[in-house]
């Protein structure tokens, strides 16, 4: 985390990937960087070569029986009162018709990041944007495929999505508390339109905000350290809830769920590495999944799971 500081304080513009479990920290400047590509709102690193259309040919999720199973033992522990909100993931082996490379340039998100030909992430979420001495998070829970009758009144009315909502929110707050002042709510579950795929979506997010310290770029490697991982893809309460996951998925996330970022030389922003892709010996591996709360049905969060393997085109 420590290049995270230094390079910030020096006010030299670099890109940062960290890892879920924050055991992997890649920091470079802009200018010594290669084989990687990435995107966030405002700058891009590379130029579009000609549109291609690429698919997903052949999905292998896990069993439900296996998902079940973990299901069932997040379930004990809420019950148990260790935790109240958790984010279940799995990988699924996948087939395409294109590469790592030919998918990131294809798909369209706000967030993205081709890291090396290891893996590439098309990420709707951000993270953390600072802004002067403005730090900001924007929590994302709860979807709805627009096209449904009132989707809009239907995803807000929602009552297992508005629970799991308000605890995510909850968690960022106190998260953003260690680390600024006057935290405070500036939106609460606003609705933005998405596509995934051949749909389009509505996703619930909102906006939390506080105040860093005037030299917060000489201490941001501190700032990451004391946020991650991250609220959305963990739960709540953090430190219980990531043993549970650790238990319950019985694989690594590695760089998924983890953060990248980009800092400008004055101001940075950040993305939760979600809608992932990892080159593996075995062919390519799509992670997903989805928060479980009190009132989850694990046939539906199974489903989302997979409904979530998507290219964005």
């Amino acid at each position: 985390m420590d290049r995270l500081s230094y390079y910030a304080a020096r006010r030299i513009p670099f890109l940062f990937v960290i890892d879920y479990q924050k055991r992997h920290i890649f920091a470079e400047p802009i200018d010594k960087i290669h084989d990687i590509h990435f995107k966030v709102p405002g700058f891009r690193s590379y130029n579009l070569p000609a549109k291609i259309y690429p698919k997903i040919l052949h999905k292998e999720p896990i069993s439900f029986e296996r998902y079940k199973k973990a299901f069932d033992y997040v379930q004990q522990e809420i019950r148990a009162g260790n935790t109240y909100l958790l984010n279940l993931t799995f990988p699924t082996p996948i087939r395409t018709t294109h590469s790592l490379e030919d998918i990131f340039f294809a798909v369209q998100a706000k967030f993205k990041l081709y890291f090396q030909g290891r893996f590439i992430c098309f990420s709707p979420e951000r993270f953390v944007r600072i802004e002067g001495e403005t730090i900001a998070t924007y929590p994302m829970k709860g979807t709805i495929d627009a096209t449904l009758p009132d989707a809009k009144k239907r995803i807000l009315a929602d009552t297992k999505e508005m629970a799991e909502h308000v605890m995510v929110v909850d968690l960022l707050r106190n998260d953003l508390a260690m680390v600024a002042t006057g935290v405070r709510v500036q939106r609460f579950r606003y609705v933005d339109k998405i596509r995934a795929g051949n749909k389009e979506l509505l996703q619930v997010s909102s906006e939390i905000t506080g105040t860093l310290p005037s030299d917060w770029r000489e201490h941001l490697g501190k700032i990451f350290d004391a946020l991650l991982p991250a609220g959305s893809i963990t739960g709540a309460p953090k430190s219980s809830t990531c043993r549970i996951i650790e238990k319950a998925e019985g694989y690594e996330r590695g760089f998924y769920t983890g953060v990248f970022g980009y800092f400008d030389g004055v101001n940075l922003d950040s993305a939760v590495m979600i809608r992932y892709i990892e080159k593996t010996p075995e062919g390519l591996v799509y992670k997903s999944g989805g928060g479980i709360t009190i009132d989850s049905d694990a046939r539906s969060e199974y489903q989302e799971l997979i409904d979530k393997i998507y290219l964005p085109l």
